[in-house]
């Protein structure tokens, strides 16, 4: 059975005669390589690129940058990448993939970690980030999840804080950057 999938469309209180032509939004898991190598590929725009994180620093997956090891762009890739365990999520908009979120179990106990979550800048005005998170946090409840956390760019908290999440703890530091560790219930949802 295929995975759901959400649409949401952006800009719904604007009134309809100065709204643009609205983009249909869609998430879903990765089903064929060339999404995951999207995915993967928004990821490195995102956080390197863009944001220069993860410079400098090697792929723990045995994927190489110029055959030495090591990676001089950096990468943002990791063990969970090549863990079968680890659910890859691609957000389209008008079928074209621009955005990602991965998903992974934390163990046996129904905890559930949500990262990498990405939006390419020329897409963001869509509002493809809520339903990303949405449907991370509705895969990892409906496999049995109990509890997903994330680590949030303190820019970003209000934003999940609307989207039903929690803060814990104090801010820390996660490649480089100050991160927020924030928690939502999968129960009930």
């Amino acid at each position: 059975m295929a995975a759901p999938t959400y649409r949401s469309s952006p800009a719904t209180s604007r009134p309809a005669a100065a709204r643009p032509a609205a983009a249909s939004l869609t998430c879903r898991a990765v089903t064929t390589s060339a999404e995951r190598d999207a995915h993967f590929q928004v990821r490195r725009q995102v956080f390197v690129a863009e944001q220069g994180l993860f410079r400098g620093r090697s792929g723990m997956s045995g994927r190489r940058g110029d055959g030495d090891g090591t990676d001089r762009d950096g990468t943002d890739l990791d063990w969970h990448d090549d863990d079968p365990a680890t659910i890859h999520v691609v957000g389209l908009a008008d079928d074209q993939i621009c955005g990602t979120v991965r998903l992974y179990p934390l163990g046996a106990d129904g905890r559930w970690k949500g990262d990498r979550l990405a939006v390419l800048a020329s897409h963001r005005h869509l509002g493809l980030g809520a339903p990303l998170v949405r449907f991370a946090v509705s895969s990892a409840g409906r496999l049995g999840g109990r509890e997903m956390e994330a680590f949030i760019q303190p820019a970003n908290v209000a934003f999940f804080r609307w989207l039903g999440w929690r803060r814990t703890g104090d801010l820390v530091d996660y490649a480089g950057i100050p991160h927020q560790r924030m928690l939502i219930d999968l129960t009930g949802r």
